[in-house]
């Protein structure tokens, strides 16, 4: 049986990616002001979302098959040290919009080294 805390970082990191995915394929007034100012092409928005989405399912099947978990992480990962940069870099934020991003890459991370 998992520990606590590993259930607990799942199910966050679920949530948000659902959250972050919906977000973007629904192309919220922030999420186009954002990907604007990341100067990033829009088609990109989508193809993030569905990485999103994908690594929501993929976490959701490590209920049952725990090694899930690890390729979910590693997609999760990935795709917040870009957001890291998107932030920080692409569009100069301040470090507190990125704040967000900076702790699902940590709970992500948590669960690769675990």
């Amino acid at each position: 049986m998992e520990p606590i805390w590993t259930v607990l970082f799942q199910s966050i990191l679920i949530v948000m990616f659902i959250i972050s995915a919906s977000l973007k394929f629904l192309r919220t007034r922030s999420m186009v002001q954002h990907w604007t100012e990341y100067r990033y092409p829009f088609w990109g928005m989508y193809a993030v979302a569905g990485l999103e989405a994908a690594g929501a399912a993929l976490m959701i099947t490590a209920f049952w098959a725990p090694e899930n978990s690890i390729y979910a992480a590693a997609l999760f990962a990935v795709l917040m040290i870009g957001a890291v940069h998107a932030h920080l870099f692409r569009a100069k934020h301040k470090p507190i919009m990125a704040i967000n991003a900076t702790l699902m890459l940590v709970l992500s991370v948590t669960l690769l080294v675990q």
